[in-house]
């Protein structure tokens, strides 16, 4: 009777792969059942016999991994291969934990899957004479040789001086050396040199049964050690039992006799792979896997090693903590893949500042820690901290963007700052804060009165996390008038935060906590709904001047649903696009020229006007003027203030204003505080001022008095945004 052809079960949910498949295995003279899912496969499983079943991992309701499971549950005898579009080795081995006897990877050569087919039918015959064999030939040497000789590991005897008396052929699979070139040979001519004292322990072990020596790791050299190469093997080394070997003598006849050893025996399996395995986890769990540097875990053991040996000799550790200044400008910007590789680039210049024994650290985000043991005095931790913000001064080229970051370094030394790696890191954190809290850039050693500032850093943290549900914020508006000073024209919207404990703070006391702490977008859109709807009531009574101002942070236009949100809030109350103008930095601008141009066209198609606030202090350009839809321009209240007959600084507005003139824009000055810088702008014909000349930030409800007595301006000037008075 001739042979059956073998049964093959291909599941998978993709069709026309799976055609294809049944078409590839049919020419080649296998008997194909096919499912297109998890519940077919196993009801196929549970009703026929199959030798093989390919299995897709990923299936939309039982997965592969399910169905091996119910495979080994039911005992069911079939092989199975895994056809995965995964490449992760985890995703290997747990398909081999599973149950699955190879791994293919998608796509693949149609030989690839008939040679791994073949194999595995090869492997299940062989299964099978083994089992019969096992069950015809037990007890017999033939079983014994066959089973020493097809074992995976290297199985060897020694006699007792230590020379190789067997070997099997595995030994040349794994380590070059032909059973010929060794038996006869000591086995300390395998063995590392470093691992000699192990191997003497378990070569020489004289204990039997459970007491015998086992899962002793040893290294071996291999055929081509000349190249400085080894294999790690776990050995199990025991002297040998009474057995159907032989190996020990049984002359003696009577109960007391001993038996003579006659040598060892042992099983030596090649663990090399998992050896490799454990060494990458071993530098994952110590290294930063983005810049290779050490992580958090082995700076704070290098830290602790540092510190014990400085108690010891009574030497100084410094600490230092560094945050990039504009790096989240660049990443928000650009994306995190432009922002990865700069931080690579960081990491190596501050490197090129250390010396060999000091230790750089990245501790995620744009924060990185450096540790310099054996500090003779403070001046050493400074001159390297001198010397890492002068190596961050030139620009980086990155993907053809020429970047610019900084640093702020906080530092602290051992043992005056601290006599633990948690206070003395917390310490140099706390620093580098009063350093970016200050200036942004450069760097400070830790004091004591530090401690009391970064509490309250924290506190108004806290505090304005609350703020938006305590109600705590609120808007005073500032009037702006017309070159006479007689007639409101427009509104500036100006956030204030009534602070349970601290009283009134201004936005120059939070607004950058809100932009760091991720809350500016939730701030701006309760400026913009309480303004919008406060302009909508005056609008009604028809006391409204043109226009109300808001600010926009830094950050808010880089917000995707910006445009959504402010044409959302002028729908929800009523209030015309004509009504509002939004208020932006130079600076803010400049940062994306080409998101700035979108967003803000956006706006201007639905009537909304732009001001530029702080005229003159940021990246003045005429090019942006032309190119984005601008409005207004305002005049800095710094220049406002240094208009007097001896300053320069009457040339300055002079110049802005004409500027405006030529460009058909409204020109605002800012702070006007006194009688003559009011008539001079008048005489320049400014377009409008505010200041306490006129009034100070008001609430809403002193406002609405001064609307109601105030005649509404005869022409279009534009309200000016939310600066600050």
């Amino acid at each position: 009777m001739p042979p059956q052809p073998p049964q093959i079960l291909a599941i998978d949910d993709e069709p026309r792969l799976l055609s294809s498949l049944k078409q590839l295995l049919a020419l080649n003279g296998y008997v194909v059942t096919t499912a297109g899912d998890g519940q077919s496969a196993i009801a196929q499983l549970r009703t026929n016999n199959y030798d093989i079943a390919l299995i897709d991992l990923k299936m939309p309701d039982i997965d592969g991994r399910e169905i091996m499971r119910y495979v080994t549950e039911q005992n069911i005898h079939t092989d199975i291969i895994v056809i995965s579009g995964e490449a992760s080795f985890e995703t290997a081995v747990d398909a081999l934990r599973l149950g699955a006897h190879d791994f293919l990877l998608k796509p693949y050569a149609p030989e690839q899957l008939i040679k791994r087919i073949e194999n595995t039918l090869e492997r299940r015959r062989l299964k099978t004479e083994s089992t019969d064999i096992q069950e015809r030939l037990k007890h017999s040497e033939k079983l014994h040789r066959f089973l020493v000789n097809t074992s995976p590991d290297i199985i060897y005897v020694l006699n007792e001086e230590g020379n190789f008396t067997f070997l099997n052929p595995r030994v040349q699979q794994l380590l070059g050396f032909s059973r010929e070139e060794l038996i006869g040979k000591h086995y300390t001519s395998l063995v590392h040199e470093e691992d000699l004292e192990l191997a003497r322990y378990a070569f020489n072990e004289r204990r039997t049964g459970t007491r015998a020596t086992r899962n002793l790791e040893l290294r071996l050299r291999t055929k081509d050690d000349h190249r400085g190469t080894h294999k790690s093997f776990a050995t199990s080394a025991m002297c040998i039992e009474l057995n159907a070997t032989g190996l020990y003598s049984n002359a003696g006849k009577s109960a007391g006799d001993e038996r003579r050893l006659l040598g060892t025996y042992g099983v030596a399996r090649d663990i090399s792979g998992r050896k490799q395995a454990e060494a990458i986890i071993r530098y994952q769990a110590y290294h930063d896997l983005l810049t290779g540097l050490p992580n958090r875990t082995l700076f704070k053991d290098r830290l602790n090693m540092v510190i014990a040996q400085a108690k010891r000799v009574g030497q100084m550790v410094a600490v230092m903590f560094i945050d990039l200044d504009r790096f989240k400008i660049v990443n928000d910007t650009l994306g995190h893949i432009i922002g990865d590789q700069l931080l690579r680039a960081v990491g190596r210049r501050v490197q090129t500042c250390l010396r060999e024994g000091d230790t750089l650290a990245r501790l995620g985000g744009d924060e990185f820690v450096v540790l310099l043991p054996q500090v003779t005095h403070r001046d050493a931790a400074a001159t390297v901290c001198r010397k890492i913000i002068d190596s961050l001064a030139p620009p980086f080229m990155i993907d053809q963007h020429e970047l610019f970051v900084g640093a702020s370094i906080g530092v602290s030394v051992f043992p005056t700052d601290g006599a633990t790696d948690e206070e003395l890191i917390k310490n140099a954190d706390i620093a580098m804060y009063s350093v970016k809290n200050d200036t942004r850039g450069g760097y400070a050693f830790y004091s004591s009165n530090m401690n009391s500032q970064f509490s309250q850093h924290l506190d108004l943290e806290m505090g304005l996390r609350r703020a938006l549900t305590n109600h705590e914020f609120v808007i005073h508006y500032q009037p702006q008038y017309d070159t006479q000073g007689l007639h409101v024209c427009g509104i500036e919207a100006l956030l204030r935060w009534q602070h349970p404990e601290r009283g009134l703070l201004y936005p120059g006391d939070f607004i950058h906590l809100a932009e760091e702490v991720g809350l500016i977008g939730q701030v701006t859109e309760w400026i913009l709904d309480t303004s919008i709807r406060q302009m909508k009531a005056w609008v009604d009574e028809g006391i409204a001047p043109p226009r109300i101002a808001i600010n926009l942070s830094t950050l808010d236009l880089k917000r995707s649903n910006l445009v959504d949100e402010i044409i959302d809030s002028l729908d929800r109350h009523g209030l015309p696009g004509q009504n509002l103008e939004l208020e932006i930095t130079e600076n803010l601008i400049v940062q994306d020229i080409n998101m700035a141009t979108q967003r803000l066209n956006a706006l201007a198609r639905h009537g909304i006007s732009i001001a530029i606030d702080d005229f003159g202090t940021g990246y003045s350009s005429l090019s942006y003027l032309h190119q984005l839809p601008i409005h207004t321009l305002k005049i800095d209240r710094s220049f406002v203030q240094d208009i007097d007959p001896e300053s320069t600084g009457r040339s300055v507005v002079d110049a802005i204003i004409a500027m405006g003139h030529s460009l058909d824009l409204t020109i605002v000055a800012e702070g006007v505080e006194t009688q003559e810088q009011h008539a001079w702008l008048a005489q320049r014909e400014c377009h409008g001022m505010q200041g306490y000349l006129f009034n100070r930030p008001m609430p809403a409800e002193e406002l609405q008095s001064i609307l109601k007595t105030s005649r509404p301006a005869t022409h279009s000037m534009i309200a000016a945004p939310a600066g600050e008075e």
